[in-house]
């Protein structure tokens, strides 16, 4: 039983749903309309989470990887080189046509936090759910206060799926997580969002 909710929390609160999820409330909240929140959620998504969500799906149909999740380190290897080339190409995409600078600071965060992990994964198999989760959850809290804190709710469930599923230790589930926490201020601070997001 503990395997069975461990493994449906896992696959639920996944890195590419929660990702989309925070892709949809950051458009929404950093346009006038509907249209231009529509708009930016596709690109964003069309851009970074849906390429790198086929070519798994391709290499797991052709067992050249072990799941979607990817339970082998160095077979994470070439994903995190996409999913770099997909987030650099995500962010020249938002420059170029003027995005709002509450998505190029999502953007730019999310870069950040792809290529340090995909450097710590040469050595290490850092855990990406608890990193996104923490991670959304620290952009949820800085645009919405108290009220996007409650998203962090759901960081110690995912990190005790990890866990009990064997898939990380839990220092590579804290350290994912904190990891994750810490670029994302460090990156909003850079762009000057700390503390004004309320005023975009």
């Amino acid at each position: 039983m503990k395997k069975h909710i461990a493994s449906l929390t896992s696959n639920i609160l996944n890195p590419f749903l929660v990702s989309a999820a925070v892709i949809f409330l950051l458009s929404f909240e950093s346009t006038a309309s509907v249209a231009d929140g529509v708009k930016w959620s596709l690109i964003l998504i069309g851009v970074t989470i849906l390429p790198v969500f086929l070519v798994i799906l391709y290499l797991v149909r052709t067992d050249k990887i072990t799941g979607i999740f990817i339970r082998i380190r160095r077979q994470r290897n070439q994903v995190y080189a996409l999913a770099t080339l997909c987030t650099v190409a995500g962010c020249l995409v938002l420059y170029f046509l003027e995005a709002p600078l509450l998505l190029v600071a999502a953007i730019v965060a999310t870069l950040s936090s792809v290529i340090v992990f995909m450097v710590i994964n040469f050595q290490w198999k850092i855990s990406l759910h608890t990193a996104f989760a923490a991670g959304s959850a620290t952009v949820l809290t800085l645009v919405y206060g108290a009220a996007g804190a409650l998203a962090a709710i759901m960081v110690p469930p995912i990190a005790w799926s990890r866990i009990e599923l064997e898939q990380h230790t839990v220092w590579q589930a804290v350290a994912g997580a904190l990891l994750a926490a810490a670029i994302v201020v460090v990156v909003f601070h850079f762009f000057g969002l700390v503390g004004s997001l309320r005023v975009l």
